[in-house]
């Protein structure tokens, strides 16, 4: 999901999107772990993805 799309949405859905993406994270990495994982670039994208959420977060904490 694009930058402009994630500011678009509420600190509530950007807080519920950063629970899934760090369950989808883990999920990864286990299937990473185990030898399970086929495409090994999804665990960046997911990292990159987070980091992304959690910045606008925090943008969105701070003007308030």
């Amino acid at each position: 999901m694009k930058a402009s799309e994630l500011r678009a949405l509420t600190t509530e859905e950007l807080s519920q999107k950063a629970r899934e993406n760090r369950a989808k994270l883990f999920e990864a990495r286990v299937k990473h772990a185990t030898g399970q994982l086929e495409n090994t670039a999804t665990l960046g994208g997911l990292k990159r993805e987070g980091a992304r959420i959690e910045t606008i977060l925090r943008d969105q904490r701070e003007a308030k």
